[in-house]
């Protein structure tokens, strides 16, 4: 119950004090309440609590003391008192309006301080420049006959005017703080996914590697070049939005390469790639596929199995297909992670940008994905 009473109390506190200053104002005959309009009475009441609750509330969330708090509207009503006492005669009055100004931009800066802080010249200026237009109006352009007739309506609207622009301002801010919010979302889930990428094939190349190693095979060095080389694209080109579609080919090529000599059986393994190439990708893409194919191909065949794969460039879009044939009668226990992998990188990559169609026919695993150049 305490724990609630903190967390909601400055909606109570709130109400009390908009109360009490209109009951306060009321008396010394600052301002004057229609006793029969209690629709625009309770409406008017609840936009005032509303707003000086909000800025009670934002301000002890931020660990301000209630004292503090009360000080401050103390503090307004002594200075509303003494204008009230002094100049109730005057109409329109210049003071009475430049501390409600005051008092809503105090307001403002309670419920919104980061937002306040970054405009605030921008938010005096507007302001300021409306306080003193007005102030001539009402007091140097002659009697108040003419104010009246000629200034009132446009030196009380310059207050106004602040508002869509600095609404339009804070919108603008929401807009790029959700924008900011979501990629930063996007390069999180980005990192998770790239973390992904063939772990257990680095596992398995070096347990063939530590093989090779014992045996003293004359294919131990060319197999830790190759890895080598792999890890180092994996770790520094990963990083990188995109890398030369050139790079990423002879990363699929070393793979394949390291595949070969894990292999004992005869595989057919077939990669057309271009010669020459100057388009961009984003990196460790096209691994996902080529892994799959032979993870869930290669490796569930004891004989003739194949991977047909193919990169090139046709009317300004990057076409990547692969085949490979797969035993139907082995049945998976383990559901791989590359394709869903892929899936989840294109959406996040090439919005709207790309087509991906996987065919499973026949004992024949196909996937064709084009990605569009921006």
């Amino acid at each position: 119950m305490k724990k609630d009473w903190t967390k909601y109390q400055a909606f109570v506190i709130g109400p009390a004090i908009t109360y009490a200053m209109i009951l306060f104002m009321e008396y010394i005959d600052l301002i004057r309440v229609p006793s029969g309009a209690w629709i625009s009475n309770t409406l008017g009441f609840l936009f005032y609590a509303f707003f000086i609750s909000l800025a009670i509330h934002k301000y002890l969330a931020k660990g301000g003391a209630l004292v503090r708090v009360g000080a401050g509207f103390g503090i307004l009503t002594i200075v509303i008192f003494s204008i009230g006492y002094f100049t109730s005669n005057l109409q329109d009055n210049p003071l009475m309006i430049l501390l409600m100004i005051s008092f809503w931009l105090m307001l403002f800066y309670f419920i919104l301080p980061e937002f306040f802080q970054k405009y605030r010249w921008l938010i005096v200026g507007l302001y300021g420049g409306s306080a003193v237009f007005f102030i001539y109006a009402r007091l140097f352009t002659g009697s108040f006959e003419l104010y009246e007739s000629t200034y009132k309506v446009w030196a009380l609207s310059l207050f106004l005017l602040p508002v869509p622009i600095l609404l339009t301002l804070w919108f603008y801010e929401q807009w790029k703080w959700f924008r900011t919010l979501k990629a930063e979302k996007a390069k999180a889930e980005l990192a998770l996914l790239r973390s992904q990428v063939n772990p257990h094939f680095f596992f398995n190349t070096l347990n063939n590697l530590y093989s090779l190693v014992v045996h003293q095979s004359d294919k131990a060095p060319d197999v830790i070049l190759k890895l080598s080389d792999m890890m180092r694209y994996t770790i520094y080109e990963g990083k990188k939005d995109r890398v030369p579609l050139k790079e990423e080919i002879e990363y699929l090529q070393r793979y394949i390469d390291l595949h070969k000599i894990r292999y004992q059986k005869e595989v057919d393994i077939k990669f057309e790639k271009p010669e020459e190439t100057e388009a961009t990708i984003a990196p460790l893409l096209l691994i996902l596929p080529l892994e799959n194919a032979f993870k869930h191909g290669v490796e569930t065949m004891r004989e003739g199995a194949f991977i047909h794969a193919s990169v090139f460039e046709d009317d300004k879009k990057i076409v990547f297909r692969i085949s490979n044939n797969f035993d139907e009668q082995t049945e998976e226990t383990e559901k791989g992670i590359g394709l869903e992998n892929l899936k989840k990188r294109l959406e996040l990559l090439y919005p709207d940008q790309h087509k991906l169609e996987i065919e499973k026919e026949e004992g024949v695993f196909t996937v064709i994905l084009e990605l569009y150049e921006s």
